[in-house]
């Protein structure tokens, strides 16, 4: 289990193994593109898909950073090999300890997973036109919600005229986040990030394309392994296409993401956390279902006309509250849709049954 452990298995995940058929294999999914995968064992690499009996049970799939049991191949004899060319069946799915999801673009409300099992979320924005501190609220919303810790990157530190500036201000947004500045020219910041690389624990990497990622990743790695592009107009160029799980030289895990301009909210948990500062105001209002629109005893309003709290920031907070609400009722109205249809089936079946019986008779 030693080369499990190293990849970041633990009691969390072995104890769901007293029942196991012995003859599965632990496997952490490395890389996931549609219905293939690359998992990566105690035993080698192998390419992966699910199996017939995985798909037909509806299981929610695989993600980046999980663990599955595998079933190798009978014909796969070698040993000490690092990479197999033969392709797996995934049995099941582990336990996830948590995972960071987001809406999946669409009217269809369903949930994305962007990586599972992490520990910490570094979240990248760039101190260029990039820079945005309602897109780094919105991710740090996300990242309470599974649970990680999430720490504020921001890059292009050579760029910005101001940078400390820019620091305080997300700080006093996000005053529970570690922020913290970084130049990959000038390699300004990378110390501080690396100090809080822990051996076996993961770390994903998000933000925006053209923020730096593969850039930083490159960095972390200690070699030119991902594709980077220059930047252009201001615009960065979009390189990295996949999720995928990379063991740093100190010996952590880190999942390196495409750029995500937006990540849609699920819920509203994790709101508390970023927010809650107005949380906190919300308690001393007059009515307990304050909107904090025109209601009288806002709490919430007065702190915004003493100027204690910042006008934009109570509205971005709210917007994201009502997107919460308009997801859960687009979720509540397809799993209606999803219950009819079933319900619509077993009601035609039934009907073929009676008048295959009828003409029986």
């Amino acid at each position: 289990m030693h080369e499990l452990e190293a990849w970041g298995f633990d009691s969390f995940f072995s104890q769901q193994l007293q029942r196991r058929d012995e003859r599965l294999l632990v496997g952490r999914v490395r890389r996931a593109h549609r219905e293939r995968y690359e998992l990566v064992s105690a035993v080698g690499s192998y390419p992966a898909t699910l199996s017939g009996r995985f798909r037909q049970e509806g299981r929610e799939w695989p993600a980046v950073g999980d663990w599955v049991l595998f079933r190798r191949p009978t014909s796969s004899t070698a040993s000490g090999v690092d990479q197999h060319t033969e392709c797996v069946a995934i049995q099941s799915l582990l336990e996830r300890r948590n995972a960071l999801s987001r809406g999946a673009a669409g009217r269809v409300a369903e949930a994305q997973v962007i990586a599972a099992n992490v520990d910490k979320v570094f979240v990248l924005c760039g101190l260029d036109a990039d820079f945005n501190i309602r897109r780094i609220e919105r991710y740090l919303s996300r990242i309470a919600a599974s649970e990680a810790e999430g720490v504020v990157v921001l890059s292009k530190r050579d760029l910005c005229a101001e940078p400390l500036a820019k620091q305080v201000q997300v700080q006093r947004r996000c005053p529970d986040a570690e922020v913290i500045t970084y130049s990959a020219v000038e390699e300004d910041g990378l110390d501080e990030l690396l100090e809080l690389l822990v051996p076996t624990q993961t770390v994903a990497l998000v933000g925006s394309s053209g923020a730096g990622k593969s850039t930083l990743v490159n960095r972390l790695l200690g070699e030119a392994r991902m594709r980077t592009q220059a930047l252009r107009d201001d615009k960065g160029v979009h390189t990295t296409t996949h999720k995928e799980l990379l063991m740093l030289p100190n010996g952590s895990i880190l999942v390196d993401t495409p750029g995500m301009r937006e990540l849609a909210l699920l819920d509203d948990e994790g709101l508390s956390a970023v927010f809650s500062d107005i949380e906190s105001l919300a308690v001393q209002c007059r009515f307990t279902d304050c909107q904090h629109i025109d209601e009288p005893g806002c709490a919430v309003l007065a702190a915004v006309e003493d100027g204690e709290l910042d006008a934009e920031r109570l509205e971005h907070y709210q917007k994201l509250i009502r997107e919460a609400q308009a997801y859960a009722l687009r979720h509540d109205e397809h799993r209606r849709r999803q219950a009819e249809r079933v319900w619509g089936q077993l009601s035609d079946e039934v009907a073929m049954l009676r008048r295959w019986k009828g003409g029986k008779a």
